[in-house]
């Protein structure tokens, strides 16, 4: 039995192990990665090794894995990464899982600057990356220095700017919690739609020379060939769409492209290695194959994946709005509960100073009772001397009867003693009044009492645990010795139309103004801040772009205007 071969395949989130046999072909590996993470839209992506030049590969699908110019480990490493790249994500991405996976890829470009990406885009980008991660900004859960240990900008851009960790998260944070509200996969989509307006989004760049043997660039993408400058990567000086492209082919290290306009002579370019060409060519055909789908209508497979996408959205809009209602009950409950609490605690305090104000009402009858009962002891002894008193004259009067012998003295001290009579009988009337008065003080207090007694009961009278229940009860993707290749790209489609629905094209920041006016606020907060002496060279070009009012889509209907033929003909002259 032949022995396996140990594979190792790594996605932008995962590391994968098989055992293939050495008969396995490509497309054998290339279908059991796909199947194990549940990939459907799988022309975006390939397999990538680096060859026993140290070159990174595509895998070749119709060969077996064996015997490829794979570097010799065991187990075998490749790269599961995206070899073409959408046109517009927002209406080419349809699966969750695509759409995870290109977030990422291209997230790992910018930051580790494959992408040139500006600074206030940088920070935009980086808020929606939050959003991914963390979903809705929320204080209590997402406090200062939340995001301390993420990796949010490029290096260079930290760099640049004489700022600490602390103001970039203010500024990160800004604009995060402006997305409060939109769903994870969302915000994965709004970083792309932004990150595909990139200069160097989706371009694989290749050194090619002209007739002259001008070092230049050609970049190949989803809309066709750019050819730059050698020190500029970021604006192309020439481009030619794929609808203008009939035929392309390679003999050794010459390419040729036939346009479709047979007056325009052909494209012709050289590179320095003949693998160079192959790789060239299978990205053009692969290219312009998505290129020419996406204008036709979509296949079979394509609307069901769609169709299916839709429903599960809906159904993640559907049960996002069940939890926010949830959440928002639970919400209200607990704050109905809270003014319970504080009514019911409310409601306990007014009973203890009730209590209070009855125990001092107690207390004052009590001191009243024991004044009235003073009073009426001193008016009972107020009445004996009164009584006392008139004995003593009735005495004195039968003395004056009996005794004449001082008739006058006997009248003064009659006299006298009726006096004392008539000054003791005022002050038992006045020791009366003031008892009456004290009876009738007792008798308000004891009035009092009652009501305060009443008012304590009142208060009372609706039990805790009955308030608190109500609360409960209301919420619950290489022959060397093959030095020829050519393609046919046939359309047939309305070129013209092609044309115009590519030149019609506008930056998401272009189509959204108060986006626009946001990345301008912040593109001179930042310039205070910046270094100029640290400047990058893709810095300046983007400034001088700036300046000259050119964007990504700008750029490219201007090096596409003229016919074809002109276009060679100053690709020649470079």
């Amino acid at each position: 039995m032949p022995k396996q071969i140990n594979v190792r395949v790594t996605t932008m989130d995962a590391e994968l192990e098989f055992a293939i046999q050495p008969a396995t072909t490509g497309k054998q590996l290339f279908d059991q990665v796909v199947k194990t993470i549940g990939l459907r839209e799988i022309w975006f992506f390939g397999l990538q090794y680096v060859d026993s030049k140290g070159l990174h590969t595509w895998l070749k699908l119709n060969k077996k894995v064996a015997v490829q110019d794979i570097k010799k480990e065991s187990p075998m490493q490749f790269r599961f990464r995206a070899k073409f790249f959408p046109e517009d994500v927002g209406e080419e991405l349809i699966q969750e899982v695509t759409q995870r996976l290109f977030f990422m890829q291209v997230k790992e470009g910018i930051l580790s600057d494959d992408v040139y990406c500006p600074p206030e885009t940088a920070v935009l980008l980086a808020s929606y990356a939050v959003h991914v991660k963390y979903g809705d900004h929320d204080k209590s859960k997402h406090p200062s220095g939340f995001l301390s240990n993420d990796r949010l900008l490029p290096q260079r851009v930290m760099d640049q700017h004489k700022m600490t960790r602390e103001q970039w998260e203010e500024r990160i944070v800004n604009w995060y919690a402006e997305h409060r509200g939109m769903m994870r996969d969302e915000a994965m989509l709004e970083y792309l739609k932004i990150g595909q307006d990139l200069e160097m989004y989706g371009v694989n760049y290749f050194d090619i020379k002209n007739k002259r043997g001008t070092d230049l660039w050609l970049g190949v993408d989803a809309l066709g060939l750019n050819v730059y400058e050698q020190d500029d990567k970021l604006t192309p000086k020439i481009g030619f769409p794929w609808s203008e492209i009939r035929n392309i082919s390679f003999n050794d290290r010459k390419f040729v492209i036939k346009p479709i306009d047979k007056k325009a002579p052909d494209f012709i370019f050289y590179v320095p290695r003949l693998r160079i060409n192959k790789r060239i060519l299978a990205l053009c055909m692969g290219n312009h194959e998505l290129y020419m789908r996406r204008r036709k209508p979509d296949t079979i497979e394509v609307q069901q994946m769609k169709a299916q996408a839709r429903e599960e959205k809906s159904q993640k809009v559907q049960e996002r709005q069940r939890l926010q209602l949830e959440k928002q009950a639970r919400e209200d409950a607990e704050r109905q509960q809270k003014d319970l609490l504080e009514r019911l605690k409310k409601f306990e305090e007014e009973a203890l100073h009730a209590q209070d104000e009855l125990k001092r009402s107690e207390e004052n009858a009590k001191v009243i009772e024991e004044k009235a009962r003073l009073a009426e002891e001193e008016s009972r002894l107020l009445g004996q001397k009164k009584a006392e008193a008139e004995e003593e004259r009735r005495q004195v009067e039968e003395q004056m009867k009996e005794e004449q012998r001082s008739k006058e003295q006997m009248a003064e001290e009659a006299q006298r003693r009726a006096e004392m009579a008539r000054l003791a009988e005022e002050e038992a009337r006045r020791k009366a009044e003031e008892a009456a008065s004290l009876q009738q003080q007792l008798e308000e207090a004891k009035r009092q009492q009652e009501e305060n007694r009443i008012a304590l009961l009142q208060v009372t009278s609706t039990p805790a645990a009955a308030m608190v229940n109500k609360a409960h009860e209301d919420h619950d993707e290489d022959n060397e010795e093959t030095t020829v290749g050519t393609s046919e790209l046939s359309a047939d489609v309305d070129i013209a139309a092609l044309q115009k629905a590519d030149d019609d094209r506008l930056s998401l920041a272009e189509k959204n103004k108060r986006m626009q006016q946001q990345l301008r606020e912040l593109g001179s907060q930042l310039a205070s801040a910046k270094d100029s002496t640290k400047l990058t060279k893709e810095d300046k070009l983007h400034q001088e772009n700036q300046k000259a009012g050119r964007d990504k889509y700008k750029t490219l209907r201007q090096i596409r205007s003229g016919n074809t033929k002109s276009r060679i003909e100053e690709f020649e002259n470079m």
